[in-house]
């Protein structure tokens, strides 16, 4: 909840800081000494200046709007609640101090999240010996690692993106500054100086989303890198002094075993002498 509530106040937050921004833009001009005519100054709006950036504002917007999202889902699902939820941990603590594996197994399996994956698949390995328990502890941490860092990888995309496509509205917004220019030279400038606040508000507005994109991306990169760390040391701390060899053979779990004995072997004693099988 209180992750919740932290994004929805930095959604305020920015909801605020551009409410301010609009009004700012929409103050009137100072009135002008007595006996004098107040000069007309048009103050532009935040949305004219929006609009004013062109067409490359529509996919900045979808950039920012992915940024949002990508940051409140990163925050959420970096989080420990959602990686190693307390009681998830204190169930299996419990079934392991009673050597109730099958049930550790078992819930695990019915309570899923990134701890009770790697613990489900740790558990049901403990039969094959520690090195290949410790070789699916590995894998199925690489795997949550890649779960946890599919979305938060899409930020470094965006950070990438927007100010390549802001360039992208400098370099359409130069090109009809200069078309202008040299169709009806410095006689109109109030069509030159649109254009060239489409270059501006292009560059800009890439950059606004760039920042906070790479800030977000470095942010949850590392939270997710300390949640699959304590993840690691917890299932360290459950597996020591696990006494391997009484697990020799055995089979905790549901899954399908498929390898089976190949089907030369109990025809080798039929076979001429001298005849190789060939598997």
């Amino acid at each position: 909840m209180k992750l919740k509530h932290a994004y929805l106040l930095s959604l305020l937050t920015a909801g605020l800081f551009c409410v301010v921004a609009s009004l700012q833009a929409q103050t009137p001009a100072a009135e002008a000494p007595k006996g004098e005519a107040a000069p007309v100054v048009h103050e532009k709006t935040l949305w004219e200046r929006i609009r004013e950036g062109g067409w490359v504002m529509f996919p900045i917007a979808a950039c920012s709007i992915a940024t949002l999202y990508l940051i409140g889902d990163g925050v959420i699902r970096t989080g420990m609640k959602r990686v190693m939820p307390p009681q998830h941990v204190a169930a299996v603590k419990g079934l392991f101090r009673h050597g109730d594996y099958v049930g550790a197994y078992n819930y695990c399996k019915t309570n899923p999240s990134p701890f009770t994956n790697v613990c489900r698949v740790s558990v049901g390995l403990l039969g094959e010996g520690k090195q290949v328990v410790e070789d699916g502890l590995i894998g199925e941490l690489a795997k949550e690692n890649s779960q946890l860092n599919t979305y938060i990888s899409y930020l470094s995309v965006i950070g990438v993106c927007a100010p390549m496509i802001g360039l992208l509205g400098t370099v359409t917004g130069m090109m009809g500054a200069f078309s202008v220019l040299s169709g009806s030279g410095i006689g109109d400038p109030s069509a030159l100086s649109g254009k060239i606040g489409e270059v501006l508000v292009a560059t800009a507005s890439g950059l606004f989303i760039a920042i906070p994109a790479f800030f977000g991306y470095y942010v949850l990169r590392n939270r997710a890198i300390k949640a699959l760390h304590d993840i690691q040391d917890t299932m360290s701390l459950l597996f020591r002094k696990m006494p391997y060899d009484q697990f020799a053979g055995a089979h905790i779990g549901d899954e399908a075993l498929y390898a089976a004995t190949p089907n030369w072997v109990g025809h080798e004693e039929q076979q001429p002498h001298g005849h190789t099988t060939n598997a």
